[in-house]
């Protein structure tokens, strides 16, 4: 049997937490079970990936230190890797046992966190322990209390030899609710490498002003967009008009890939061209941008786009032959 131990507190000298870990040990290596402690203050660079080391434990231990108020960074953000990183199916069969020491407040409700955060994991809970300590040296020459902490231990060794089992817990329908996010797909290696670099203020002020410059040469880009399309046909409608006579008349083409008419006032022989509406023009045309396209380059007329059907017309039909006239397309060909 193999029990990992994952201490979430600083380390400091006077931590009751580190004299119930030796406690624990020193029970379980006299049961012949292999104990392997990861203290994380030590490892904070390496918690993302710590949760690897859980697939070849029979159990755990989360332990940890109410200093002034929970369950302490280093933990939180261990629990936070094995949510993101962990074997999920190995860690439905692996036992917890919580330990929270606290010298204020809050052990009660630091120790049932760790329980429901690892039943949120889909993980087993063993019984655990917790207390409040004043006075370490009270604390440590107390037989009572030791003997307390040897029992634990002890019913920890003997839930997972026995493979104890318990009842289901409501903490299993919301790990189904919560459990719905999907999985980042960078390993834990990279995730901490992009850690470093969101805290590299320098580096996330030059990205910063990268993605402006981006953003204002594609906004540029999108504005001469829209002053192009605006533009679109006019030029040549305007470079090829070519009137006999007085002319008046309307003209109000629906093309299929523009979002507006495209709007053609002759009047005494002035053009006068631009995207807009218009109520009531004398003819009104509907075609396809090609069909358009084919016009202005002089491979077809307005009157053949018309009688074969590629350009359905309403209105006044003597105008509409007139377009031919004062409009004059020649073919790039010819």
């Amino acid at each position: 049997m193999k029990i990992n131990i994952y201490y979430g507190g600083r380390g400091m000298m006077d931590d009751p937490t580190l004299y119930v870990l030796n406690q624990f040990e020193t029970v379980l290596n006299e049961l012949n079970v292999r104990v392997e402690r990861f203290n994380l203050h030590e490892m904070k660079t390496k918690i993302t990936s710590l949760p690897a080391s859980i697939n070849d434990a029979d159990g755990i231990v989360l332990a940890s230190t109410v200093e002034w108020y929970g369950i302490g960074g280093y933990m939180t953000q261990f629990l936070d890797a094995c949510w993101l990183y962990g074997n999920r199916e190995k860690i439905a069969t692996t036992y917890m046992c919580p330990i929270v020491m606290s010298t204020t407040s809050g052990e009660r409700e630091a120790k049932t966190s760790l329980a429901i955060a690892w039943e949120i994991l889909g993980g087993l809970p063993c019984s655990g322990l917790c207390g409040y300590v004043e006075d370490m040296v009270s604390f440590e020459l107390n037989k009572d209390y030791q003997n307390i902490i040897e029992k634990k231990a002890e019913n920890m060794y003997r839930t997972i030899s026995q493979k104890t089992m318990s009842l289901p817990a409501s903490n299993q329908a919301v790990k189904r609710m919560v459990d719905v996010t999907s999985k980042i797909a960078m390993t834990p290696q990279e995730t901490d490498i992009l850690s470093q670099y969101a805290a590299d203020e320098d580096y996330v002020a030059r990205q910063r002003e990268d993605i402006q410059e981006l953003t204002s040469f594609f906004k540029e880009k999108l504005e001469q967009k829209d002053v192009d399309e605006n533009l679109i046909y006019i030029e040549d409608l305007k470079s090829h008009f070519d009137p006999h006579g007085s002319v008046n008349a309307t003209y109000k083409f629906m093309i299929k890939e523009r979002k507006k008419p495209l709007i053609v006032e002759i009047a005494e022989s002035e053009l006068n061209c631009y995207y807009g509406n218009m109520e009531n023009p004398d003819v009104l045309c509907k075609m396809d941008a090609d069909i358009m396209e084919q016009i202005i380059s002089g491979r077809i007329t307005f009157q053949r786009a018309f009688m074969s059907g590629q350009m359905q017309v309403k209105g006044d039909f003597r105008l509409l032959r007139m377009l031919d006239q004062v409009f004059i397309f020649e073919s790039e060909e010819e």
